[in-house]
């Protein structure tokens, strides 16, 4: 095809043209390039001209085959051959106004790109099989470049003739492997496309592929503009197959543009070229090239080839040769070719026997590399010959030169990764497992362990960095990026080359971690020296001030985000070296100003299954592909999100996470291999956003193993919250359009992982989990993937896949448009990242992975959860407080009012309609908190249905308090209005007689002074009170009542139960006596009940259930007594449920306890209740007898008479009276139903709020304070009685904090305005106003504030006794009104002189019973050590605590011995040591396996020896004072304890 014109004229205009004149100076990197940006989610058109360049870049990353088909397709054309009158001779200049030639735009990309960017083009062409520059010509075309460091990253592999027997094989970088080159160039207009019959010859025949571009490609034929004189290179490497088109490899070489215009080149080919065929099609001024061939030398090893042999020119030519080279036998060197005769194919096999030909015998070949001199010694300018290259490459060399034997070479200059690390990585290992324990104490071990690895710590500190780390070191930190980039890729060149020769040298077999050497093994080794230093900072073995290791986290840092893969997990040791990494990470973190929200990806499969390359492919990466090398552990590499994208994509940064392949069979004679893939994957799967499984489908047996694995991991993350993305890879199909086929697949491939999942989930002991979308959302459709294999064609001259590079980019597409949805929801930053890289190590690292996690993140989110339903549930209560008060005032003043029949009615509709309501908020309130955008909630989507069940349980709760309390109210407050009754009717009868008096005197005609009134008023008053013949209620004998009551409840019991009942004739003896168990509680034989009697487990936890319950007791005898109201039998059967409910904790079962426990227990609670309950009894007796009650109304009698018969306007006096004896008691007992829960609400709202806002935060709070009061007993009251020391110290907390009355006085304040204000509200109310007589104005104000006030029906009658003006109620109020201001002031003041203690006793709603119960829980203790359970809600599957602590505090001791056990069962339950107790009918059981013994406890282990530090320091502190409490000896407790300070273990409690 001819030539055409494109639609740029100039190489000047085409840089325009193509919008790359900017990046002529400013280069196109490729860090930038490969950074994520909204682009990246676009499809480029090449279209117009600008695209183009964009387009042939996107392609080649996707390593797609298409990338060189640059010329625009749409429907115009399609248009114009429908079109009849259209000219077809103008085809060609269709598109000529946007065309442009492939070769030019590749070429432009070269001289706009970095060097960085041109050697992952080069290596992208190559894997693509195109053919790659080898001299680029400058832009004017005046001289050329020769690409040597843009094709050293290009590796391939062959099998020479040597190797075909034992069928191993050779694998180089390309510019090292020594290779006969042949060169094309051409003299004139040939006939026949030159790169076309080079594309023959390096292609099997029926396998042609495209390496040159040439005329007959799209855009082949547009003329070139910038790339003449350009000169691409292509290989051959032999497969070892009869098949091979050449024996050995060999590279073709090819010259665009003619000879006489690019003599540079053709020298420099001249030179380096085995042989060089010229194609010569015309003789015009050709003289002058040809007078210059020397074609008798050794290099110059010339063929001409001329076509059109049988025309008139190629006749010419053919003399002119043998004219000009008389002597050298032409005939050999001409290859005649006639178009007509020969087709492409024929000539394309000529020239390779004529190649085959120059390769026989034994020859020895020059390399690329050696090149250089050869470009440089003409001219010719070379990549590698810039000043920071050649810098740079003398820098590697330095380091790497003394490189013989890899394993001597990493023992001699890397000598902290090797045994010190590697044993400390064992230790570690073995801290959480325990396996080499032996007969050693579990906190004996690990500190033993500890010690060790300190020891080696220590070591490694002591070592001297060698020479190569100090010079690599240097370069990273003197370097400049540009330089230090260089360095490192050559550093990697020198490494890898290093690799392959072992891998050579080895027959080809997979080579062991410890012959690899890469820079990982560099940056590794700087941060085992930055790891031994922390260490030695952090023992206090170095000051703070000598640390030289410091900025090493920067420099690894700043590698990082220009790109540079940074080792994860150490393959070697198998270790994550947790401080170096987490440091790195911070230091990022800092180096961008905490802008590092992060999404992560990370694939797993099989070794050898494509996984870097799928990640290469989808990224543009560059983890290694390379043979021969065991790779182990994890890679991550960090991909900027351009500022463009990180809105619409939610984070900064794209994590990539590249791991070792599963079933490694390197691995899989190692014993723990499965295990250690079962690691790997739980890791970098709970890491993950996405995990991309990628799966090889030529072998099933390792797709089930995989599987299994995989499932494994996404189970575990399931079940602490995580739920990543899965997306299933399937590589190397067949017939990716095979649809039905791959249905089926898919259906097949579910059916496994549903199987894979049963086996899972029963291994991790999960009966909820039964399928595979139990486990995450899956969808058959969306989360497979079929991709064919990545390689077209033979496996050495294979090209990328046109298949393979299309499904890539749709699985790029879906992955990008996936984390697009999830922009607004959770996103790691690099400190979620740290501690979720923490706790999944620290969990993995553990034989039973989710019961070892925890994670400070899911605390925290915990923790928040707790918070927000302790909120809701306070919430809940006060509501609940709030109506029972309003629904007290209401029953107290029906029964005020003699409607004792209305009393009760439809009380269980009202308790539903504030229960229901309120359930349901509280409810919703929770569901919105799990769908809302908080980033952590998923992490606690587990505890969902605890709190859900909670707040169910908290309605039950609430209801049978309402009940109890509606009831324990209407049958107190019916005994009390039998009495109020009883005064009524007295202070009727006396107001007659005062009626009586004043009609007698008012009709006497004299009139009586006031001395005369009062002596008749005294003397009618007594005469009436003797006549009444006044007597006390009748005392009654509370110890006796409520041992009838006892008797009664009792009463279905054995019969020697009710025998000891009858034989007791009261309660006295026990109002002192102490509660001690013994065996006669037990059931069994005597013998038995002995043997039992000095088990320390048995007579400690019966101890501590029994001082519970009676301190239950005493708290509500307590809360009653202060009520002042009359005994009630209501108050026994409280009592006795409150015992009942203690002891049906399963602990008399579980003890085979007698009811004679429960009896005993019962008569000393009731005995010390009664005589309290008596002494309140006579209380009220003399508080409420009628004749103090009366005397107490005699002197507003008396006013009353006087002003009655003065004729005075007494309205003032009333309403004064009105405010004395019935607002001011109703307004006290208002604030005593609300001061309660209004503290609350306070301590709620306050700076300490937080401090009760979950019960983990309450113990951090309790034991800091416990530590700075360092008293011991608080310590052995917090160990023994808990529940009791817990009330008691939230008490004192109240006591104090309202101390300080400015805490408090506003509370009051606030109270006594909100009920003053109801009171002016009805006072100024349309309904009141209305009405002017005083009783109807009485009854409104009494209906409208009856459910907040509570007044004296008899005191009201003083006040409206023989009121003469019935009309003055308006008047009467306004006075009231008046006087409120100050009845509110004697409130305030009578409630701000009281004493804190005093009105905790006096309010209604206890703030202390409130506060523990939002901190105290289930109020369950670790079976173990005793420690409280700290789980949110009231109905959780699982009890848990943050810290555990050692045994001994809890008692436990040696029984022979009677020393004090130092062992913590988070230590333990990861050892070989065994327990007994009741629950394994004390046979030994094994702590590993405890779930089973206790399968409601969670019991993590201690991700390190710190977790549980405050505990042991306290014992060691009081190790002494224990021993004599819990009459023991002191515990034997290992050395370093004695090492913890105070400061320690403060700030262990804030770690937690």
């Amino acid at each position: 095809m001819d030539e055409i014109q494109g639609g740029t004229n100039s190489p000047e205009d085409l840089m325009v043209n193509l919008g790359l004149e900017t990046y002529k100076t400013t280069k196109l990197t490729l860090t930038s390039f490969l950074n994520i940006g909204s682009e990246t989610c676009k499809k480029i058109e090449p279209h117009p001209l600008t695209n183009v360049p964009w387009y042939f870049l996107q392609k080649l990353m996707a390593s797609d085959g298409t990338a060189r088909y640059i010329q625009p397709q749409d429907n115009e054309e399609e248009d114009i051959y429908q079109d009849p009158d259209f000219d077809f001779n103008s085809i060609e200049s269709l598109h000529a106004s946007d065309s442009v030639n492939p070769l030019d735009v590749m070429c432009a990309v070269m001289h706009c790109s970095d060097p960085l960017l041109r050697q992952h083009i080069l290596l992208k062409m190559s894997m693509c099989q195109f053919a790659v520059p080898l001299l680029v010509p400058s832009g004017d075309g005046s001289d050329c470049t020769l690409f040597l460091w843009a094709m050293r990253d290009i590796v391939k592999r062959w099998r020479p003739p040597s190797r075909r027997e034992s069928r191993g094989f050779m694998e180089d970088h390309v510019v090292n492997i020594s290779m006969p080159i042949f060169s094309f160039i051409r003299i004139g207009e040939y006939g026949l496309s030159k790169s076309n019959i080079l594309n023959q010859i390096l292609s099997a025949e029926g396998q042609l592929h495209d390496f040159f571009v040439h005329s007959n490609m799209s855009g082949g034929n547009v003329k070139r503009l910038i790339s003449n004189g350009l000169v691409e290179i292509s290989w051959y490497f032999p497969a070892g197959s009869d098949s091979d088109l050449f024996p050995d490899c060999l590279a073709i070489a090819n010259l665009r543009g003619d000879v006489l215009q690019y003599r540079k080149q053709v020298r420099f080919l001249t030179k380096i070229s085995e042989t060089v065929f010229i194609f010569v099609g015309g003789m015009d001024d050709e003289n002058q090239f040809l007078s210059e061939v020397d074609v008798s030398s050794d290099k110059g090893n010339y063929i001409f080839t001329i076509s059109e042999i049988d025309s008139n020119k190629g006749k010419q030519i053919l003399e002119y040769l043998k004219k000009l080279f008389p002597d050298q036998n032409m005939n050999k060197r001409i290859i005649k070719l006639n178009p007509n005769l020969f087709q492409d194919r024929k000539i394309a096999k000529l020239l390779q026997i004529h190649i085959k030909k120059r390769t026989a015998g034994d020859k020895s070949y020059g390399n690329l590399d050696k090149s250089a001199q050869v470009a440089s010694e003409i001219g010719v300018m070379v990549d590698e010959h810039t000043e920071e290259c050649v810098k740079t490459k003398l820098l590697a060399q330095q380091i790497t030169e003394d490189i013989r034997d890899v394993k001597d070479y990493k023992k001699k200059n890397m000598k902290l990764q090797g045994d010190f690390w590697t044993q400390y990585s064992k230790n570690e290992k073995e801290m959480c497992r325990m396996k080499g324990q032996g007969n050693r104490s579990g906190e004996e071990y690990r500190s033993h362990l500890t010690e060790e690895n300190l020891d080696l710590r220590k070591k490694q500190y002591q070592e001297k960095i060698s020479d190569n780390i100090t010079t690599f070191l240097e370069a990273l930190i003197n370097l400049p990026p540009v330089e230090k980039m260089y360095f490192l890729n050559w550093m990697r060149f020198y490494l890898d080359s290093e690799t392959k020769r072992l891998l050579m040298s080895e027959g080809n077999k997979q080579i062991l971690p410890d012959n690899t050497l890469g820079i990982e093994h560099f940056l590794r080794e700087l941060g085992q020296f930055y790891e031994a230093e922390c260490s030695m900072i952090e023992n206090d073995k170095v000051h703070i001030s000598e640390r030289k290791w410091s900025n090493l986290p920067g420099i690894v840092a700043d590698l990082l985000l220009n790109g540079f893969p940074l080792e994860l997990i150490d393959g070697q040791a198998s270790n994550i070296p947790l401080q170096w990494i987490t440091d790195v990470l911070t230091e990022l973190d800092t180096k961008m100003e905490g802008r590092c929200r992060m999404r992560v990806i990370t694939v797993l499969g099989v070794q050898s299954t494509g996984k870097s390359t799928l990640l290469n492919a989808i990224f543009g990466l560059q983890f290694p592909v390379a043979s021969g090398r065991c790779t182990r552990g994890a890679f991550m590499t960090l991909i900027k999100v351009k500022e463009n994208f990180q809105e619409e994509l939610g984070c900064e940064f794209l994590l990539v996470i590249d791991t070792e392949g599963l079933k490694s069979p390197e691995l899989a004679s190692i014993e723990d291999s499965f295990e250690h893939d079962n690691e790997l994957a739980t890791l970098v799967v709970g890491l993950s956003d996405i995990t991309i499984i990628n799966i090889s489908m030529e072998n099933s047996s390792e797709m089930k193993d995989i599987l299994q694995i995989v499932v494994h991991a996404f189970l575990r993350m399931k079940e602490i919250g995580k739920k990543p993305n899965c997306q299933f890879v399937h590589q190397n199909v067949s017939d990716v359009s095979a649809l039905e086929q791959n249905m089926k697949g898919k259906k097949l491939l579910l059916n496994q992982l549903d199987e894979m999942t049963k086996v899972a989930a029963k291994m991790e002991r999960n009966s909820d989990v039964t399928k595979f979308c139990d486990i995450i959302d899956y969808d058959l459709q969306k989360n497979n993937w079929y991709i064919p294999g990545p390689w077209h064609g033979a496996p050495t001259m294979a090209s990328v896949s046109l298949g393979y590079s299309e499904n890539v980019y749709r699985l790029k597409m879906y992955l990008l448009d996936f984390l697009k949805l999830k922009a607004n929801s959770d996103c790691c930053n690099i400190a979620e990242f740290k501690e979720w890289i923490k706790s999944l190590w620290d969990a993995v690292k553990h034989e039973k992975f989710l019961f070892s996690f925890r994670c400070s993140l899911v605390a925290d989110a915990y923790n928040q959860l707790c918070i927000i339903y302790s909120n809701l549930e306070w919430q809940f209560r006060k509501a609940v407080y709030s109506w029972m008060t309003e629904m007290e005032n209401e029953i107290k003043n029906q029964l005020a009012a003699q409607k004792e029949s209305d009393v009760g009615i439809g009380l269980n509709i009202d308790i539903q309609q504030i229960l229901v309501p309120q359930a349901k908020k509280m409810e919703t309130a929770i569901e919105e908190y799990f769908e809302s955008d908080n980033k952590h909630v998923k992490l606690v989507e587990n505890y969902k249905e605890d709190f859900m069940n909670s707040v169910s349980q908290l309605k039950q709760e609430l209801r049978y308090y309402l009940n109890i309390k509606c009831q324990e109210i209407i049958q107190v407050e019916k005994e009390k209005s039998k009495i109020k009754s009883i005064q009524g009717n007295y202070q009727k009868i006396i107001e007659e007689q005062v009626s009586e008096l004043l009609r007698r005197h008012q009709e006497d005609q004299s009139k009586l002074n006031t001395e005369e009134l009062e002596s008749e008023f005294e003397t009618m008053w007594n005469e009436t009170l003797q006549a009444f013949n006044l007597s006390t209620f009748e005392k009654r004998n509370i110890g006796q009542l409520m041992l009838e009551h006892l008797r009664k409840e009792m009463r279905n019991k054995p019969g020697y139960i009710n025998k000891k009942l009858i034989n007791l004739n009261n309660l006295d003896k026990y109002q002192t006596k102490v509660f001690k168990i013994k065996p006669e509680y037990l059931e069994g034989t005597i013998l038995q009940a002995i043997k039992k009697r000095f088990s320390p487990e048995v007579w400690n936890e019966t101890t501590r259930v029994v001082d519970t319950i009676l301190d239950r007791c005493h708290r509500y005898v307590d809360k009653t007594v202060t009520t002042r109201q009359d005994y009630h039998n209501i108050f026994c059967r409280q009592l006795l449920e409150i015992i009942n409910e203690g002891l049906s904790d399963k602990m008399t079962e579980k003890y085979e306890f007698k009811p004679l426990l429960g009896l005993k227990v019962k008569l000393h609670a009731l005995g010390k209740a009664a005589p309290l309950f008596q002494k309140m009894h006579e209380g009220f007796i003399l508080e409420n007898d009628p004749k103090s009650c009366l005397e107490g109304l005699k002197l507003d009698y008396l006013n009353t008479f006087r002003q009655v018969y003065e004729e005075k306007d007494d309205t003032i006096t009333r309403a004064q009276r009105f405010c004395d004896l019935c607002l001011k008691p109703a307004l006290c007992e208002y604030v005593k139903l609300n001061l309660g829960k209004d503290i609350v609400e306070e301590i709620m709202t306050s700076e300490d709020s937080i401090k009760y806002g979950s019960r983990t935060f309450f113990q951090s709070n309790l034991l800091k304070n416990l530590l700075e009061d360092k008293n011991v007993s608080e310590y052995v009251e917090y160990s023994l009685k808990y529940e009791t020391f817990t009330i008691n110290w939230i008490t004192k907390y109240i006591t104090d904090r309202y101390q300080d009355r400015r805490h408090l006085n506003p509370l009051i304040t606030a109270i006594v305005i909100s009920v003053s204000k109801k009171i002016r509200h009805v006072l100024k109310d349309q309904t009141f106003v209305q009405h002017s007589e005083l009783e109807h104005c009485l009854t409104i104000f009494f209906e409208m504030l009856r459910k907040d006030l509570v007044i004296s029906q008899n005191n009201m009658s003083v006040v409206t006794f023989q009121n003469q003006n019935s009309s003055n109620g308006q008047h009467f109020f306004q006075y009231v009104l008046s006087f409120l201001p100050d009845v509110e002031n004697k409130v305030q003041n009578e409630f701000q002189s009281l004493s804190v203690e005093d009105l905790l006793s006096m309010v209604t709603v206890k703030p202390q019973e409130e506060l523990f119960k939002k901190v105290f829980g289930c109020g369950k203790q670790c079976p173990f050590c005793k420690v409280p359970c700290e789980a949110g809600g009231a109905d959780h599957k699982e009890h848990f605590a943050s810290i555990h602590r050692p045994q001994g505090l809890g008692r436990y001791r040696d029984i022979e011995t009677k020393v004090l056990f130092h062992e913590v069962c988070t230590t333990d339950v990861v050892t070989e040591r065994k327990f007994k107790c009741h629950e394994t009918k004390w046979e030994l059981h094994p702590y590993k396996e405890y779930r089973t013994i206790f399968p409601d406890w969670k019991i993590q282990p201690d991700p390190s020896i710190k977790a549980s530090v405050y505990w042991k320091y306290i014992f060691k502190e009081y190790n002494q004072q224990f021993a004599n409490e819990y009459a023991a000896k002191e515990a034997n407790l290992p050395k370093d304890w004695y090492k913890i300070t105070k400061e320690q273990a403060l700030q262990s409690l804030t770690t937690q």
